[in-house]
């Protein structure tokens, strides 16, 4: 049997069903992360699978572990924003929730970057400078995918595709006041 819990609304936040799993959360400059994770455990029998937070970078770190939280039976998540918008450094925080002790740069130029920890790989795609997907089929990105290993994929549209269909969607843009609406999809 399903429970069902009645939305709530406060003065730092709003939720509101959409359908029947799509939930929207608006949050105020006010509210943290903390009180968002809390309202979304409170309200929601599961994390809603269309989020959008208004964050500074210090809250990426709390946001990095609630997501490998949430999706940990998930293992790609392709990071979508402008130059600049901050996937890179999201995905630094990625590496830090999964205690890597590693510098973590963009793989621009190389295409993929690999982490290691004793039990697991991490690859870190950056598909910015290819030309068509066939050069990212061409390096095998596919086996990657299909390795159960950690993949963080940053301009995961220029390989629409190649990108597998259950990949977590984290879209991330700039505000005028250096902090970033983050939309994480799954």
């Amino acid at each position: 049997m399903t429970k069902t819990r009645k939305p709530a609304s406060t003065n730092n936040h709003q939720l509101r069903k959409i359908g029947k799993a799509r939930v929207a959360l608006k949050i105020e400059k006010t509210c943290t992360l903390t009180n968002v994770i809390f309202y979304l455990q409170q309200y929601c029998l599961d994390m809603p699978e269309l989020i959008h937070l208004n964050l500074t970078e210090a809250d990426y770190l709390s946001l990095a572990k609630e997501i490998l939280n949430t999706c940990r039976n998930d293992r790609i998540f392709a990071f979508y924003g402008h130059l600049g918008a901050g996937k890179t450094t999201l995905i630094k925080r990625f590496c830090e929730a999964l205690d890597l002790e590693v510098t973590v740069t963009s793989p621009t130029f190389n295409l993929v970057n690999e982490y290691h920890r004793d039990e697991y790989v991490v690859y870190h795609f950056d598909f910015y400078r290819i030309k068509s997907e066939i050069e990212a089929y061409d390096m095998g990105c596919n086996e990657y995918f299909d390795s159960g290993s950690y993949c963080f994929i940053e301009w995961p549209e220029l390989i629409p595709t190649l990108l597998p269909s259950d990949a977590i969607q984290i879209r991330i843009s700039s505000n005028l006041d250096e902090t970033r609406n983050i939309q994480v999809i799954y």
